[in-house]
């Protein structure tokens, strides 16, 4: 089978696996009609690199542009199809039945024929959906690392895209009957939970910046970032709306760069008082080998740097070698002392989490632990 249509037929199942029928009728609908009879047909299916979702996300760019079409209204026979596949609504339980899924599909085909000029930009670079509801992870990890150790955090993220994760303790998160919500949180996420709730010690942010290869700007990208979100998913439209809101008040540091050059100056700045946090997630995959390689190494000769009142952490949300349903580990690991904590797994989308993570055992949760001394009598 030609890679290009075993790689759109794969994705479709691993969207059905995640909820979305529709992305799941699409996307193998697509893999069997891509035909080279116009420019984008002849463009995806002659792609020169790895379309896979663990390479070049080939089929979710597609899929971006045709949403954005739709989103702009530039196409309205296309836009008809969405609406009567369920684009817009929650997302079924079933797959699309076949009148409607044949109709999608030849929208959609008839579509990249007659838009071409606005298709074929989508192309050019990889999906950037910054799923807010990810950030319900770094909001427990956060709670975790502020109760072991008690300092500020300063935040460095690899792969901002618009840094809407970046501004994770802006957000509310509950659980289990409880609030972990700063003050004037206006958007509040509420994740399937499985396991002991996080300690609740709300963490201080001294300091944030993000680095992106193509960073994203919350007003002017707007529709870039809301065109990857699936369209049987409307709930997630909202919220990032919502999140983009946000950021084009809070403007986040971005730099546009290589993560790992970045990530090699930003390590060399010291912060006395505070616990330097490197995090990403589901970033980490999409970084070449070597990348990976030097990035650890630079982490690994920052951490033998690291003191008790400067320590370093890394904060990964990443695929790993489970399958796809299980969702992605969520680890970190703290120096000095290069400990390493296996906090749970995450729903890629941030619908679930199941937490693992054992108490806090930095130096202030230990502190809290250490039996007190009893009174001597007076004589």
């Amino acid at each position: 089978m030609n890679p290009v249509r075993a790689a759109f037929f794969a994705m479709a199942a691993s969207c059905g696996k995640m909820g979305s029928p529709f992305m799941e009728s699409l996307l193998s609908g697509l893999a069997k009609g891509l035909a080279l009879d116009c420019p984008v047909g002849a463009r995806v299916l002659g792609w020169p690199g790895d379309p896979t979702g663990f390479a070049d996300a080939l089929p979710l760019r597609l899929a971006g542009g045709l949403h954005a079409l739709v989103l702009t209204g530039a196409d309205p026979g296309l836009a008809g199809a969405y609406a009567q596949a369920g684009a817009g609504q929650p997302a079924r339980t079933a797959p699309l039945p076949d009148a409607e899924a044949a109709a999608l599909i030849k929208a959609a085909l008839a579509a990249m024929r007659g838009n071409a000029a606005a298709l074929l930009p989508w192309l050019d670079s990889a999906p950037q959906t910054n799923e807010v509801r990810r950030s319900a992870a770094l909001i427990a990890a956060g709670h975790w690392l502020t109760a072991g150790y008690g300092l500020p955090l300063v935040l460095s993220e690899l792969g901002s895209s618009a840094g809407l994760n970046l501004l994770w303790d802006h957000y509310g998160m509950k659980i289990g009957g409880q609030s972990f919500d700063p003050a004037d949180a206006g958007l509040r996420l509420m994740p399937d939970w499985h396991g002991v709730l996080p300690p609740h010690a709300p963490p201080v942010i001294r300091a944030r910046a993000g680095v992106d290869l193509t960073p994203l700007d919350p007003v002017a990208d707007r529709l870039r970032l809301l065109a990857y979100f699936w369209p049987d998913q409307p709930d997630r439209l909202t919220r990032t709306g919502q999140a983009l809101d946000l950021a084009a008040i809070q403007r986040p540091s971005l730099t546009q760069g290589d993560a790992i050059d970045w990530l090699s100056d930003r390590l060399q700045v010291r912060h006395p008082g505070a616990m330097h946090v490197v995090f990403h997630t589901v970033a980490w995959q999409y970084f070449a080998k070597a990348a990976q390689t030097k990035g650890l190494a630079l982490l690994r000769a920052a951490g033998a740097r690291a003191t008790p009142d400067a320590p370093l952490a890394h904060l990964a949300m990443e695929a790993d070698a489970a399958v796809a349903n299980q969702g992605a580990a969520l680890t970190v690991q703290v120096w000095p002392g290069a400990r390493t904590v296996q906090l749970g797994r995450v729903d890629f989308h941030g619908r679930w989490l199941h937490w693992t993570a054992p108490p806090p055992d930095g130096p202030v949760s230990r502190a809290r632990k250490a039996p007190t001394a009893p009174l001597t009598p007076a004589p």
